[in-house]
């Protein structure tokens, strides 16, 4: 008995003519083709990559911000040359901004042009359904990732942020890779796209939606990983500033902080100490330059007492 092929029974859904390649040969292949993207990737976030691909579900990434989590959904589309279609999300987002929504105003131009006069039901209802085919619909995110042609990698960025309403549009897409409009009817996927969406966990997600999704935690990485991305992200550092910059970081985030660093703070804070033309860290630089790494007075003031006098021991 032959395994089943679950991108083959997507594409026999959506009438597919023939079913893409699998984007990727292995999670070592994932790991290899997000570096050269300057996406340095851990097991796990290649093997659920390679995953996705081949089970055709989406992704959904949590972690804290500034963990690398929008940035993977770039790589990935970088890596296997497809377009990048973002939807960022928000509180209010609702269809006309995330699917579709009419363009009244050339409708209503439509119907001037070619209102007869005494026209009848049978006239006004040529015309109705005229205004109402494609040419008159506005593409948004989601529906524009279903309809592309071309490989598409899907983002829809910080779920976690629209109401749960709003949410329930999404469940379509992610289960069937389609589109209900009512007055045109169902909009199937022209290729199977892959899709990542990223939470900060700033609220519990449906049991819906996270049914649809392979899950993906991104956390903090540890100090080689860090030190690796830093010196992939950072033209000119040295690697034992790099290694010195991760420790420090790591060391921060054990602390009580309103915020603790990002990754993405942590490669600003390489790039001020490059400019800065330091070689290594000292307590000078690290008092001067913590405002970089954290964002509120009492984080900084607390990290000052814990780390000055001790940071050539923490490096």
């Amino acid at each position: 008995m032959s395994a089943i092929d679950p991108r083959q029974e997507l594409a026999d859904r959506l009438g597919l003519e023939a079913v893409p390649p699998p984007r990727f040969e292995s999670p070592k292949d994932v790991q290899e083709r997000l570096r050269e993207n300057d996406y340095l990737s851990d097991d796990a976030i290649a093997s659920v990559t390679f995953l996705a691909d081949r089970l055709a579900k989406p992704i959904l990434v949590e972690g804290p911000a500034g963990t690398g989590k929008t940035a993977l959904a770039k790589a990935v589309a970088d890596a296997v040359g497809a377009r990048l279609i973002r939807l960022q999300c928000y509180e209010g987002l609702d269809e006309s901004k995330a699917l579709y929504e009419w363009n009244y105003r050339k409708q209503l131009l439509r119907i001037q042009a070619g209102r007869p006069e005494g026209s009848g039901a049978e006239e006004w209802k040529a015309l109705e359904e005229d205004i109402f085919a494609e040419e008159f619909l506005l593409t948004r995110p989601l529906l524009e990732a279903i309809s592309a042609s071309e490989p598409v990698v899907l983002l829809i960025d910080e779920v976690d942020r629209v109401e749960l309403e709003t949410e329930a549009l999404l469940l379509e897409i992610l289960s069937e890779y389609q589109v209900s409009i009512p007055e045109l009817g169902t909009v199937r996927a022209k290729q199977i796209p892959m899709v990542f969406l990223t939470s900060n966990n700033t609220r519990e997600l449906s049991e819906a939606l996270k049914r649809r999704c392979l899950y993906l935690y991104v956390g903090y990485p540890d100090v080689e990983r860090e030190r690796d991305i830093i010196v992939s992200r950072v033209p000119g550092i040295t690697n034992a500033l790099a290694e010195q910059i991760a420790r420090v970081v790591r060391s921060l985030r054990t602390l009580d902080l309103k915020k603790a660093p990002s990754v993405s703070e942590t490669l600003d804070w390489a790039r001020t100490l490059v400019v800065l033309g330091r070689d290594e860290i000292g307590d000078e630089d690290t008092a001067a330059t913590l405002h970089i790494l954290l964002k509120y007075q009492s984080d900084i003031e607390k990290a000052t007492k814990e780390l000055l006098g001790r940071t050539k021991t923490i490096a």
